[in-house]
């Protein structure tokens, strides 16, 4: 097969299959039928004119009639006038109208009889266009339940072209919920495992914490140590200590005698 072929068969069945979707029975059947009644009406005027010519015939055989009874009667009156020689030519026109007449009556009969065939033929057409018709209706009437069953049928197992969109929305937007719930989850599991730094504090684990408060604790004790010892004038930690404790005996004895 040529490269030519192969295209022209490629490009037939895609469009044999264009057309087999845009195609719709009932409208294919309603343009079969009104074929039909057009062919009928080409019918019905063909008798019509057989009839019409027939009836042309039938005025041309009447006045040929009327001229030959005129010739018989003129050859009669000749006759008996003594004018043989007028009756004999009235007699010759009279017999080329008979002739005439003849070849009429001949063209008439064929006339009538393609009349009536064709009125046969026009009233059986009529019987199959009025039987296609029937059947059209029906046809048409199986497919429209036919169609409608089949879309309520697809809207309820969800194939059709709307409810499969309206599906795919809905998966759609299960997907993406799905996917922002698995990464929230994902970031919450690795924040607690320390994998993450939490850039606000708010997320260090217990060790970390108790680390850093040890840290702070001992540098309060410093700062506390430092602050004492300005006070007291250099002395140590210790001095002030004690000289502390020893002041509260005597506190307590001032406190007795007042009482």
């Amino acid at each position: 097969m040529g490269l030519w072929q192969r295209f022209t068969m490629i490009f037939k069945s895609k469009a044999n299959k264009v057309l087999d979707r845009a195609e719709d029975p009932r409208e294919t059947l309603d343009y079969s039928y009104e074929k039909q009644l057009e062919l009928l009406q080409k019918v019905r005027r063909g008798v019509a004119d057989v009839a019409t010519s027939r009836k042309r015939l039938e005025l041309q055989m009447t006045q040929l009639q009327q001229q030959s009874d005129k010739l018989e009667g003129q050859a009669k009156t000749a006759l008996a006038g003594g004018r043989e020689d007028l009756a004999r030519e009235a007699l010759t026109r009279r017999s080329g109208l008979t002739q005439q007449m003849a070849d009429l009556q001949t063209q008439h009969a064929s006339l009538q009889a393609q009349e009536e065939r064709l009125t046969a033929a026009s009233q059986r057409l009529q019987a199959k266009v009025e039987a296609f018709r029937t059947k059209k209706e029906t046809i048409k009437a199986t497919y429209s339940a036919a169609e409608a069953q089949t879309k309520i049928g697809e809207a309820f197992s969800g194939i059709s072209e709307e409810m499969g969109d309206v599906g795919l929305a809905i998966q759609r937007a299960e997907d993406k919920t799905a996917q922002l719930q698995a990464r929230g989850d994902a970031i919450d599991e690795l924040l607690a495992s320390g994998a993450l730094d939490d850039p606000t504090g708010t997320s260090k684990d217990s060790l970390t914490l108790e680390l850093e408060q040890m840290a702070s604790a001992g540098d309060v004790d410093s700062q506390l140590a430092a602050m004492k010892a300005e006070i007291t004038g250099g002395q140590a930690p210790s001095a002030i200590e004690s000289g502390t404790n020893a002041a509260a005996p005597d506190q307590q004895t001032q406190q007795q005698q007042n009482g």
